[in-house]
């Protein structure tokens, strides 16, 4: 039996998956599994038992991501579960740029007692206008799920479209359509686009990307719109820019002091993955990965973990250890399972930076006295048996 515990509301179609091998527990320390989407994790004890973490969405940065890898602990997110989604927005962004939208709907609302409110209309929508984002120039940062799903679209709305990932993946640019011109400068996106959307995930790296320096290369017209992470752009330095009138517009989702009620800010609550479907396909693919790997120990889409994938067992035993990425770890386990008179039918072991994942198929299933030697080793952080 697998418990989980839900740190914040999971899309019961996701939780309903889960089948009679797994409870659900209200506290974390009696957890196997955690299951999150905004809740923060950082300030949390995490007990010795949980052995994956499971975000449902795309950003990690409320999970400690060092500290579960140390303690052995798998995180998973769900990359492209909530693309169609936040892809809609953005264009929605762009489009509430382009025409003051809503001030028009505000002077609708502030005149609504106006009897001839039609022909005053013909004469205040003047002030409304705007232009059209056919035959722009669009600047997307970074290529993934979300950035691949925003250029393709930009594409069939006419616009010219710039791409900038150094990094991209061969499914990305598989998907990417050919019209999408690659860039390999990314000032080249800075001077040269109307609109710029970015789309990477939030590291030390990428914190602060979009500052002084890169908005002094923006066009005086340009927008700039950001449904990734507030950190990725120096908001204080955006909000000068706007008071200045050197940049047109700054559309974001992450409402905080910086932005909110800034001129020429326009601002949403948190609205880009808020939708029904990106919230339902979200749980079903964080409790899949769940599964998967509680069941068969196999690991798919983690982010302080690599990759591994050796289907479901068929012989009689499976073993997994989560370790340092040093060298002579594997002759140490062979050891340990060759003393116990255990042989290897298949193994895979693969790193991620400083920590690695085993995984070996045995003729029998280890023992708790086997297990107990693996652990006794201080360069590891979890043994598991799988069967």
């Amino acid at each position: 039996m697998f418990q989980y515990a839900t740190l914040n509301p999971i899309a019961s179609c996701g939780l309903e998956m889960f089948d009679k091998k797994y409870k659900k527990v209200e506290d974390l320390k009696d957890a196997d599994v955690a299951l999150v989407r905004s809740a923060s994790m950082h300030e949390l004890e995490l007990p010795d038992k949980l052995v994956a973490v499971a975000r449902a969405g795309a950003g990690v940065n409320n999970i400690p991501l060092d500290t579960c890898a140390k303690k052995g602990i798998v995180v998973f997110n769900t990359p492209g579960a909530n693309a169609n989604g936040v892809k809609e927005l953005v264009i929605a962004g762009m489009l509430l740029a382009a025409r003051d939208v809503v001030g028009g709907i505000d002077w609708c609302k502030a005149n609504a007692s106006d009897e001839n409110i039609g022909k005053t209309a013909e004469k205040a929508k003047k002030a409304f206008a705007g232009t059209e984002i056919y035959g722009k120039k669009l600047g997307v940062i970074g290529l993934g799920a979300i950035g691949v799903k925003v250029a393709n679209t930009a594409v069939d709305l006419g616009m010219e479209v710039y791409g900038y990932d150094p990094y991209v993946s061969v499914q990305a640019a598989w998907s990417l359509s050919q019209s999408v011109k690659h860039i390999s400068n990314i000032e080249d996106i800075y001077k040269e686009c109307d609109y710029i959307t970015i789309h990477v995930p939030l590291m030390d790296s990428t914190k602060g990307m979009i500052d002084k320096a890169a908005i002094d290369m923006m066009k005086p017209t340009a927008v700039v719109l950001n449904f990734a992470r507030d950190l990725l752009v120096d908001e204080a330095a955006m909000v000068q820019a706007l008071e200045d009138e050197t940049i047109a517009k700054y559309v974001t989702d992450f409402a905080n002091p910086t932005t909110v009620g800034k001129k020429n800010v326009i601002l949403t609550p948190h609205l880009g993955a808020s939708t029904e479907e990106s919230e339902d396909n979200c749980a079903k693919m964080a409790v899949m990965e769940v599964k998967e790997y509680m069941e068969n120990g196999n690991i798919k889409n983690s982010v302080n973990y690599p990759a591994c994938d050796m289907g479901v067992c068929k012989e009689a035993g499976r073993l997994t250890i989560l370790h340092e990425n040093v060298t002579g770890m594997i002759n140490i386990f062979t050891s340990v399972l060759a003393e116990a008179g255990i042989n290897i039918e298949d193994m895979t072991s693969k790193s991620k930076d400083d920590d690695a994942y085993t995984m070996l198929d045995l003729d029998a299933s280890p023992t708790a006295d086997v297990v107990s030697k693996l652990e006794e080793n201080p360069k590891v952080y979890k043994v598991r048996v799988i069967k």
